[in-house]
Parts: C-alpha cells; structure tokens; sequence
C-alpha cells in the first residue's frame, strides 16, 4: 500500500530521502521553512512542499497529519525533530515517528520516538528506511546507485503466489535470494504472500518493481 509520509526539513538529507521514498511510490510531503528552497523542491515534482515551520501546529495539520502514516524530522537541529515528533503524536494516533540526529546516540531518544537516524554516518537511504517502515529495506554502502531491497511480498500484488518466471519484471531487475533468503532465487522461486526477498534494481525502474511485488 501506498504511504503518506511527511518529512520535516528539505535540506539535503530530507530532500534524498523524498527522492527514494517517492521512487518507491510513497505520497511524501515536505515542509520546509526556507522560501528560496521551497521553489527548488517545487520544481523537482517529487513530493507536495508547504513552507513553514513544522513545530507549528497549524503548519503540520496543513500538511495532513491527521492522515498520514509517518512523519520524519530531518532538519539539522536535533531539539526541534524531537520536537515535532512530539507534535505529531499528540495531534494523531499511531503514526510513526522519526527524528535525525546530530550524533550516535545510544538509544538515548528511542523511547521518544520510534526511530532514529545519523545520517552524517549512514546517508539518506537508511533515512528512507528507517522511514518506511519494515516492508521495504535499502542496503547501504557499495551498491552505488544500484537500490538492493528487501521487499515482503504482499496479499494480492501482481506478483504474489507466481514464480519469478511468470513475473515480467522491468529490464534491471535481479530477484536475488529465495523465500526468507534461505537460497539463491531460481526460476521456480514462487514470490509467497508475506515473504521477504532481496532484490538488485537500478534506480529507474524501483517503482514498477515495487509495484508487483507490494500492489
């Protein structure tokens, strides 16, 4: 299922991470406080922008709060994400939340928020996953701009109980492990509901894959 995410913060940690969650098919909306930054995303069309600050209550109802199903604070100051994420479940119920911060932190923040990210030591890609939840995960570091996945296939995708050689996956795509990564994937590996599967896909065609395998 689609996702509505809100991203505090369209610096440069929050705009990559819009970038791959937008890839990803997510409804990601920015708020950023910078007027000369706000056109920049605007002309980039991957996500919806509103100018302001999100620790404003007005700002982050704008935003649809009420409807979305995680917010993630990404600007550069770690008091103001924490900040919001505090907002934000205390404007709507069971939305997840995700703060940056500006150091390791040991699990310091983890009973205030249901994530947290160091970018500065990781990059945007485990942004966007600690963002997106479980369903979907990126491995980092030497895969280029080459996205690796782990992907849980799910009830009723197109791609749910077929074998991969049924499944007309986009040229720059490779299905990678077997059901749970328990083997190599084969010709005959069945894409099972509610298994996960590593998988190798170049940047352009993320959003179809992901569209077979999660509907």
């Amino acid at each position: 299922m689609t996702r509505d995410i809100i991203i505090a913060g369209g610096g440069r940690v929050g705009f990559q991470t819009a970038e791959l969650l937008a890839a990803r098919d997510e409804n990601v909306t920015i708020i950023e406080r910078d007027e000369d930054r706000v056109a920049e995303i605007a002309d980039a069309w991957i996500a919806t922008v509103i100018e302001g600050d999100a620790s404003d209550p007005d700002i982050i109802e704008q935003a649809g709060i009420e409807n979305a199903d995680t917010i993630a604070a990404l600007t550069e100051v770690t008091g103001l994400n924490l900040a919001v994420c505090l907002l934000a479940t205390r404007l709507t119920d069971e939305i997840r939340t995700v703060a940056r911060v500006d150091r390791e932190t040991n699990e310091t923040y983890d009973r205030f928020v249901d994530a947290v990210v160091y970018p500065e030591e990781a990059g945007a890609r485990v942004a966007a996953n600690k963002t997106a939840g479980e369903e979907v995960q990126t491995l980092t570091a030497v895969t280029g701009d080459i996205e690796i996945l782990e992907v849980r296939v799910a009830e009723g995708a197109p791609a749910a109980g077929r074998t991969l050689t049924d499944v007309s996956f986009p040229a720059g795509t490779l299905v990678i492990s077997g059901e749970d990564a328990s083997r190599i994937a084969q010709p005959d590996t069945t894409l099972t509901p509610g298994s996960q599967f590593v998988v190798a896909v170049e940047p352009g065609v993320v959003d179809e894959v992901l569209q077979l395998m999660r509907g």
